[in-house]
């Protein structure tokens, strides 16, 4: 944003004004017109220049809009609508609790990093960059690099009067403003709304990605696939699958039944749940690389520990384009996981369900670049995936990737 301190004089808001560098910066950034109109324009004259509250409430200066070119003016648009997109107040709360530091200085501090972040996809190829705005360059330091990183790296002096006027409100730093209308104010979108922006945002990036810089289309794939809290949900999913009813259950003369007593002279068996067999498919082709495969070494133990530890009831399998080994979990140490050729995680499960007793739950580890299975295990299926970008063919645009099949339960790994 322009570093300038804010003009008197202006006697109200040129929306006529405002609204045409929308348009423009809409013509101009096609895959962000929905965020763009998504704003509703507040007047204020405490605002230095313009900016956004986290109910995306664009605060508008009228002495900033009438001494500012229009060129500019979408300029400033497409910064402001830019944190709300990429969630800097979120973010900057969520780091302020693990730094445990806050306060206005250190807020500036982080709208100066977030302007950092995506000053550089801002300006240029139509929008007209005004004087004052911080670029990482200005700091010296390094372009493309995320909020968090640039507030880590730089220092500043947060009472320099070239940065002071530095505010795009609290939906960039989350330090709410006295001149915000709050939670409670009127034209504030919901957070299914706001979601639902970004979700639609995401995909006309990912639907043209030649369109967006290289930053843009990094978030819009975070976008679409969040990052999870993945051990979390892997080893929820294993717990559902062990769970599953009448998984485990026989019966046994190591002790009577309750009901025997009502029987004199006849030995009834008691029904004893026993732990539930797991088969850990491994993938160990060569797409797989050292460190994932120690990451699946370490679900794998995870697993031995979720069975109440009896690892005899865990074998694991290492697949490539065959099934190498199964080996009975004993201790994590001894375990080898052999291959490194191509992949085909069909001859895995396959290996997986001969055992006898046959598994109650089949894990399988991999980059999901493989066949899968026709038809779905007579068991419980969970599927953890290592994080791979899209695959494209730049000679065959209708190819799609085969995703791992709806009868498993899916985790993204890392």
């Amino acid at each position: 944003m322009t570093t300038a301190a804010p003009t008197a004089g202006a006697t109200g808001l040129d929306t006529e004004k405002l609204y045409a560098a929308r348009l423009h910066a809409a013509r101009v950034r096609p895959y962000l017109a929905t965020a763009l109109f998504a704003l509703h324009v507040v007047e204020s004259r405490r605002v230095p220049t313009m900016a956004v509250d986290p109910h995306w409430r664009c605060y508008a200066s009228p002495a900033f809009v009438a001494r500012t070119p229009v060129e500019e003016l979408a300029g400033a648009w497409v910064h402001e609508v830019s944190h709300l997109l990429r969630d800097h107040h979120g973010r900057g709360d969520r780091l302020a609790k693990h730094l445990g530091e806050d306060g206005p200085g250190w807020r500036l501090r982080l709208n100066i990093a977030a302007d950092c972040e995506i000053n550089d996809d801002v300006y240029g190829d139509g929008l007209k960059a005004p004087k004052g705005i911080v670029l990482p360059s200005l700091l010296e330091l390094p372009t493309g690099k995320l909020m968090e990183d640039y507030l880590r790296d730089f220092r500043f002096d947060v009472n320099d009067p070239l940065l002071i006027w530095l505010d795009c409100g609290s939906g960039a730093d989350g330090l709410p403003r006295p001149w915000e209308l709050g939670p409670d104010g009127a034209r504030g979108l919901s957070p299914q709304e706001r979601d639902a922006v970004r979700f639609r945002v995401a995909e006309g990036i990912r639907g043209r990605p030649g369109e967006a810089p290289l930053g843009w289309r990094r978030w819009a794939e975070q976008a679409l696939h969040p990052p999870q809290a993945w051990r979390e949900l892997l080893g929820a999913a294993l717990r559902s699958a062990l769970a599953a009813g009448g998984a485990g259950d026989d019966y046994s003369y190591g002790r009577p039944a309750r009901r025997a007593t009502s029987l004199p002279g006849v030995v009834l068996p008691s029904l004893r749940r026993r732990p539930p067999r797991v088969a850990v498919v491994v993938d160990t082709s060569g797409s797989v690389s050292d460190e994932e495969l120690g990451s699946a070494l370490l679900e794998v133990a995870a697993i031995g520990k979720a069975v109440g530890g009896r690892r005899d009831q865990v074998s694991v399998v290492s697949c490539d384009a065959a099934a190498q080994s199964v080996q009975q979990l004993c201790r994590q140490e001894g375990l080898a996981l052999i291959g490194g050729g191509g992949t085909d995680l069909r001859e895995g499960f396959a290996a997986a369900l001969r055992a006898r007793p046959a598994p109650d739950v089949v894990v399988a580890l991999t980059d999901g670049q493989t066949p899968w299975p026709s038809s779905a295990p007579p068991c419980r299926t969970v599927v953890g995936l290592f994080p791979r970008p899209p695959r494209v063919r730049t000679f065959d645009p209708d190819y799609r990737p085969q995703a791992p099949p709806a009868w498993a339960r899916v985790v993204t790994i890392g």
